[in-house]
């Protein structure tokens, strides 16, 4: 079994528009674009449940798009209310254009939540 998750293609984000992905038994993730950095994060907000891929990003921030909370790309961590929970980061792998993460890392999906 490879070792790493494929996500999306670097040239698939771009700054302030993050890329929803979904890879199958895993969480939804999110990749952003800062400058010449790529990051990974849960797409959850943790307090609403909403896509943080369809929220408003600026610089390393992503702003929920339900009430408003933001998180900071770089750590997970809340920055406004009303989040005050983390949410999940991972470290990209760029090989070859593309972004992955290692599977070992990477939080697979509870078969009870379905």
């Amino acid at each position: 079994m490879e070792d790493k998750i494929r996500l999306c293609s670097v040239d698939d984000v771009a700054e302030g528009f993050p890329c929803a992905v979904n890879p199958v038994g895993f969480i939804a993730l999110a990749v952003f674009r800062v400058a010449n950095e790529v990051f990974v994060t849960g797409n959850l907000c943790t307090h609403g449940n909403a896509l943080l891929s369809d929220g408003y990003q600026e610089g390393d921030v992503i702003e929920c798009p339900l009430h408003g909370g933001a998180f900071c790309i770089r750590s997970g961590e809340p920055v406004s209310l009303p989040c005050s929970e983390r949410i999940p980061t991972y470290e990209p792998i760029l090989e070859n254009g593309q972004v992955f993460i290692r599977r070992a890392r990477a939080q697979r999906v509870d078969e009870n939540d379905f």
